[in-house]
């Protein structure tokens, strides 16, 4: 573009048309792009895949979360040999038959 306050435009008119042609071409590519940017398909799909990449990330954190809790149990539940640590087995079964037996009980209670 030229300075029109500092030298005149020497450009001839088939300059200058083909400069205004080359300027309408820019500006219908900007405007086809803004219209797909703004069309409403086109921001829900944004959302939609914005949201998706959220719940994969906190998904994953959720299963490295998971993997070291059972890492974890299995390390106080199994000797580094990989033998049961029976004298720690045995109280966590009677605890999870205890607790099991409770609900079954509140659950019959419930029905009657």
């Amino acid at each position: 573009m030229s300075d029109t306050s500092s030298t005149p435009d020497t450009r001839t008119p088939a300059q200058i048309e083909a400069d205004i042609k080359r300027r309408r071409e820019t500006l219908a590519e900007t405007l086809d792009e803004l219209g797909v940017r703004v069309h409403p398909k086109t921001i829900v799909g944004d959302a939609k895949a914005k949201f998706a990449a959220q719940v994969d990330h906190t998904v994953g954190r959720a299963y490295v979360s998971a993997n070291r809790l059972v890492s974890d149990v299995k390390g106080q539940l199994v000797s580094e040999e990989g033998a049961p640590r029976l004298e720690r087995i045995v109280p966590v079964a009677l605890v999870v038959v205890g607790v099991v037996g409770l609900l079954a009980l509140n659950s019959r209670r419930r029905k009657s």
